[in-house]
């Protein structure tokens, strides 16, 4: 099946074809590191986690870019977020950025998030932003003000195109004040003159200052991408004014078109006061970092709680809804686990053969659900139905034979190990999850023993407790299997 995917430019669903045949280059938004990421945040990189590996696992050869943005990024009052989070802590700017660009990476990396192949930071791209601000002046798509320079958004026709908006329609000065200097309040800053008191300065043609927030995308995406590339992907939210300018800028610049298909996340949602649904910031208080969501539920049931929607719709957070998700998981990795505790004991050969026939099934259902659009929620559903039947032909004690068994096992590797990120590998990527495994693995060790020495009391009290916490043990003839409730 060919990958369809909606794009955003053009509001349609749209075959995807890339730039050069088998390789994909992608672009991602990345954070401003001033504080630590939320669960809000979470959403965006772990649904472009499961598209990068989508791709990968289709035989893409994927080049995976998503930048910090540790300087540039301003407050709606023109104060720039890391000096303002400097400030408070009493600490200086670059030591903001080293702790929480290192606690964003351990978040993700919790969360099972794979890492980009390339995180450049936008202070180490000066060079590459006053190269292309140059461009733009020489153009006359920019022009300066007292060591400011500014995107003259009239001068560039198409500006508006990506988030449907009409120049007579937007807000200006959004994210920035708005100045009597600028020749239309519409304008972007793309160089700020930097005051006495901003530590975060830099030398160029127009005086000391710092660059603009959109400026930095376009530069670094343009270095290590091209400047046409596949997929720019983000979260809705900035679908202006950052994406708007940097499609202004870079097309602009280059006299190329920018990102081929724009890949939008929508947004976290919490309830408020009065039960309605409204978007999970900072700004408004209402958030929970994804590293004490992580101390609450398993990464994996973050995971499945974030992909029960599509990834460009929006998702409304509640506390049940994570405890579901981590039932959801529980049931998914019980099944998994089964199927790898019985393929040990399993007699060789192909007995089950009917289960084959549900194995390709899965695998073209899931494939069919990624392939249109990177729909996670119906691969997912494929998957668990898939569990169905799986517990159902090990729970009715039908023999099955390990080349069977193994072609199962795999379902559970590539899909929900490899693709969704659900279900752990092997011992070095099952951390805590195979860690309860084996206390598990040793508690049923324990009561076998005590079943042989006929010490019925403990026997049963393991089994007891055990199914206490949601652990149903299982005697058959060739052992003692379990699953989690």
């Amino acid at each position: 099946m060919t990958l369809r995917v909606f794009n955003v430019l053009g509001r349609e669903k749209q075959d995807f074809i890339p730039v050069e045949p088998g390789r994909v280059n992608m672009y991602v938004c990345g954070p401003t590191v001033q504080d630590y990421a939320h669960i809000g945040h979470a959403k965006t990189y772990a649904n472009f986690d499961i598209i990068v590996r989508w791709l990968r696992y289709s035989g893409w050869d994927v080049l995976y870019v998503q930048n910090i943005t540790d300087v540039g990024h301003l407050l709606d009052s023109g104060e720039d977020r890391i000096l303002k989070k400097a400030r408070q802590l009493a600490a200086g700017p670059m030591q903001i950025v080293e702790q929480y660009t290192r606690a964003y990476f351990e978040d993700m990396d919790a969360l099972g998030v794979e890492r980009p192949d390339i995180s450049p930071r936008a202070s180490g791209h000066i060079p590459e932003q006053i190269a292309m601000i140059e461009s733009l002046l020489e153009k006359g798509y920019a022009y300066v003000v007292d060591g400011n320079v500014y995107f003259d958004v009239r001068s560039y026709a198409e500006y508006g195109k990506l988030s449907n908006r009409r120049l007579d329609e937007q807000e200006a000065g959004r994210r920035e004040d708005i100045r009597e200097e600028k020749r239309n309040p519409e304008d972007f800053a793309l160089w700020k003159k930097a005051e006495p008191e901003h530590i975060l300065r830099w030398n160029s043609p127009w005086g000391v200052g710092f660059p603009g927030w959109h400026i930095e995308c376009s530069a670094m995406s343009g270095k290590y991408l091209g400047q046409t590339f596949d997929i720019h992907g983000g979260g809705i939210d900035n679908i202006f004014p950052h994406n708007e300018c940097e499609i202004a800028q870079s097309e602009a610049a280059h006299g190329a078109p920018f990102a081929n298909y724009w890949l939008l996340t929508g947004t976290l949602l919490v309830p408020d006061a009065d039960g309605i649904p409204v978007k999970m910031s900072k700004s408004l208080g209402n958030f929970l970092t994804l590293r004490d969501a992580l101390k609450r539920w398993r990464a994996e049931a973050i995971r499945m709680f974030m992909f029960s929607a599509h990834y460009s719709n929006p998702v409304v957070f509640h506390e049940e809804a994570l405890d579901s998700a981590l039932r959801g998981w529980e049931r998914l990795y019980g099944a998994a686990r089964l199927v790898r505790t019985v393929l040990r004991g399993a007699p060789e050969g192909d007995a089950g053969n009917a289960v084959l026939a549900e194995v390709e099934k899965v695998r073209a259902d899931f494939a069919a659900a990624m392939d249109d659009d990177f729909n996670a929620p119906i691969a997912l559903s494929a998957l668990q139905t898939f569990t169905r039947e799986v517990n159902t032909l090990l729970n009715s004690g039908a023999e099955v034979g390990r080349a069977v068994l193994e072609q199962v096992d795999a379902v559970y590797r590539d899909l929900g190990g490899r693709v969704l990120g659900l279900i752990p590998e092997d011992e070095a990527a099952g951390g805590s999850a195979v860690r309860e495994e084996g206390l598990i693995r040793l508690l049923v060790d324990l009561r076998q023993t005590a079943r042989a020495n006929r010490d019925w009391a403990t026997s049963d009290r393991i089994r007891d407790d055990l199914a206490a916490l949601g652990v149903v043990l299982e005697d058959r003839s060739d052992g003692t299997v379990w699953k989690v409730n």
